[in-house]
């Protein structure tokens, strides 16, 4: 690969598409940052959740066997299933195992994932899927910066979903009983809260925004039981990078990231295909070794 040469019009439009990149791993972030705030433990499993949602979605819309439902539709039913899965998943498969050691729980988060991919694979095939985009790929030139209207798209709707995000946690009264399970359990039980409950609301939440990154994902990849595999490492470190229990950090987190490697897939000459997951990875360690707590994380306090 031949760097560009630089021009700040060259530079504009890889930001741009570097924050749409982003807007999928920001997604997915806040995924892995909602469960973490629940629970205190990485879901593993994220990835292939948001897999398998993609799959449901595809089914809905374009499965030639499926109902063939309007886009739209199928999106809305889609985060609506996949709600109530992250749901019943909480409920049937974490909730047993709440008290056990954290390394139990991150045990049964990776064999959930080994298990959602096994049965992606025997309903719908191993083979790749085109899978249908929300947005036009239609180009606009704003000032010779030339983007498509599914990147403004993707951008759009991950901001959009995290203002209604912040809208819920802090005007409804589910959202206020998360943040206060959250912060505190068993605080939260003697005020009425019904923690366990809050707890499965957010396996919810974070299935839906799992869900959005999925669709987003599928249509500039390709549609296959393994497709989230490398976003899930990016969203890893965008979470990482912005702090594990920060949702506004989550989202900061991926859109730096997305645009820093796409710059740098730009403009270094080494850094690009399987180098970006390196990139990944040393984000990852870089954060932990000198902020673990990431961007906007809260560093942990003992008192002796």
């Amino acid at each position: 690969m031949v760097p560009l040469a630089f021009t700040w019009t060259d530079f504009a439009q890889q930001v741009v598409s570097g924050l749409a990149t982003g807007s999928i791993y920001a997604s997915l972030a806040l995924a892995i940052v909602i469960i973490y705030r629940a629970t205190g433990v990485i879901n593993f499993a994220q990835g292939e959740m948001a897999m398998f949602s993609t799959f449901i979605a595809w089914w809905l819309i374009a499965d030639p066997n499926g109902p063939e439902y309007h886009l739209w539709i199928g999106f809305t039913l889609t985060l609506a299933i996949s709600f109530a899965g992250g749901v019943a998943l909480e409920r049937l498969v974490i909730r047993p195992v709440e008290g056990a050691p954290v390394l139990t729980i991150v045990m049964v988060t990776l064999g959930l994932g080994i298990a959602l991919f096994g049965l992606a694979a025997w309903v719908w095939g191993a083979d790749t899927k085109r899978f249908p985009s929300a947005f036009s790929t239609r180009t606009i030139d704003v000032g010779g910066v030339v983007f498509s209207i599914q990147d403004a798209g993707f951008i759009a709707v991950t901001f959009g979903a995290v203002a209604l995000l912040w809208l819920f946690f802090q005007h409804t009264k589910p959202g206020l009983g998360m943040r206060a399970a959250a912060g505190d359990r068993q605080a939260s039980r003697l005020l009425g809260v019904r923690a366990s409950w809050m707890i499965a609301l957010g396996w919810g939440l974070a299935a839906m925004f799992g869900a959005l990154a999925g669709m987003m994902a599928a249509p500039t990849t390709f549609l296959a039981p393994n497709m989230m595999r490398g976003i899930l490492l990016y969203a890893f470190a965008a979470a990482v990078l912005g702090g594990l229990d920060s949702p506004l950090g989550a989202v900061v987190g991926g859109l730096v990231l997305g645009v820093t490697l796409n710059l740098l897939g730009t403009y270094v000459h080494f850094f690009g295909g399987e180098m970006r997951l390196v990139g990944g990875l040393v984000v990852i360690l870089g954060v932990l070794y000198f902020r673990p707590q990431g961007l906007f994380g809260r560093a942990a306090v003992r008192r002796v």
